[in-house]
């Protein structure tokens, strides 16, 4: 019986807060989608293996999955759509011309549970061989209350029937894409989740042992639990602080770029690449954590490769240094020195850009702008300056 599998990336993740949709987050320096994928490309039984994938988001995808380049069994990723159901359905046509209908078993997998392990993925698909359809389940253990509109317990539900369910969840495939597709010919598309789908088209839907530890990301706390459970030990960590300076003359020009953000400004700035002092000076703080040098050691002003390059992917570099050494970023913080441009306004846009490269949440980046009181050149309009402190937890035999 040949085994296939529909990982489902497609969504926005919005209640995992600012930054990358969530499949894209790095949690201990890889990405969600690159972690949820690799319990399938490793397992033995699997043939193949497909993403649906936002349509916007082909370059964060081929990021995550640049390891696994010449893996034969993860094919192309398809454009999911709207919903959760509509990007299933696609993803199940491509898969149509080589699936054999009751003789494939489907796995559908949410791209947000990056903790599936060996063991779920093999019930997974005996119990897809035994029933047809199956979904992995975890017991009720708290106490579940029906509450009404205005906040008033209805009932109390009895929870030795009631379960919570995960993914992968296990289909026939012949029948999971005929539900499917009457589902969508009769207008459906909202379902969250193929059981539910498959209980409509009144197809049997068993259950079998889930895993607690397959948890779903999707609000900030569950990123921090993630990490947690990724981070060595606390107590083989230790806190590294170091700083950066960046500066740069003005010159020709009608913008310059700050904290990764493109500002207007009556004059550019003269410099090898964008000239970002922000970014600069925070990749600097983070290569000091390293003792790594500073970013003229990385990317030479001699090198013509690096003129007019952008800034974002030398804090990426220096952000991914860290990660690669055990590290965990904690906070990145920068002070802009100018007269002008004024900063207030483009302050949040810039936290969330930086946070954005280097993989954290907004909170956890600050960025402050302060005048020199008319001294010195960036008093005199002549240029602008940035420093920066970035706060970091390394391996202690490192």
């Amino acid at each position: 019986m040949k085994i296939v599998a529909v990982i489902v990336a497609a969504g926005r993740g919005q209640r995992a807060g600012e930054g990358l949709p969530k499949q894209y987050r790095s949690v201990a320096s890889r990405p969600v989608l690159t972690r949820a994928l690799e319990p399938f490309l490793d397992h033995p039984e699997i043939e193949a293996v497909l993403c649906a994938i936002h349509p916007d988001d082909r370059p964060l995808y081929d990021e995550a999955v640049a390891e696994f380049a010449g893996r034969q069994a993860l094919l192309d990723p398809v454009a999911g759509g709207p919903t959760r159901q509509v990007s299933v359905l696609r993803a199940l046509e491509a898969f149509a011309p080589v699936a054999d209908g009751l003789d494939t078993i489907c796995l559908v997998h949410d791209a947000a549970r990056m903790f599936v392990d060996r063991a779920l993925i093999d019930r997974a698909i005996e119990s897809g061989r035994q029933h047809g359809a199956a979904v992995p389940a975890l017991v009720v253990t708290d106490t579940v209350k029906r509450v009404g509109a205005n906040g008033a317990i209805v009932e109390t539900l009895d929870r030795a029937e009631l379960r919570t369910v995960q993914t992968p969840q296990a289909f026939a495939f012949g029948p999971l894409l005929e539900a499917h597709r009457r589902a969508a010919a009769e207008g459906h598309d909202g379902f969250t989740d193929d059981a539910r789908l498959a209980e409509w088209a009144a197809l049997p839907v068993h259950v079998f042992e889930g895993d607690p530890a397959n948890m779903k990301v999707t609000t900030p706390a569950d990123f921090d639990e993630a990490e947690r459970r990724l981070a060595p030990s606390v107590a083989t960590l230790v806190t590294r602080v170091a700083t950066g300076f960046d500066v740069h003359v003005f010159g020709p020009g009608d913008h310059i770029w700050l904290g990764g953000i493109k500002v207007a400004h009556e004059r550019g700035v003269v410099a090898h690449s964008d000239g970002d002092v922000v970014l600069h000076a925070l990749t600097d703080a983070l290569l000091g954590t390293l003792g790594e040098g500073d970013i003229g050691t990385h990317f030479p002003p001699s090198d013509p490769q690096w003129r007019g390059a952008a800034s974002d992917q030398f804090l990426a570099f220096a952000a991914d240094l860290v990660r690669q050494a055990g590290g965990v970023i904690d906070h990145l913080d920068a002070t802009i020195l100018c007269e002008r441009p004024k900063v207030g306004p483009h302050r949040n846009a810039m936290r969330a850009r930086i946070a954005e490269i280097t993989g954290l949440r907004p909170t956890s980046v600050s960025v402050k702008a302060t005048t020199t009181e008319q001294l010195g050149f960036t008093g005199r309009g002549e240029g602008i300056a940035a420093q920066a402190a970035a706060t970091v937890r390394l391996p202690a035999e490192r």
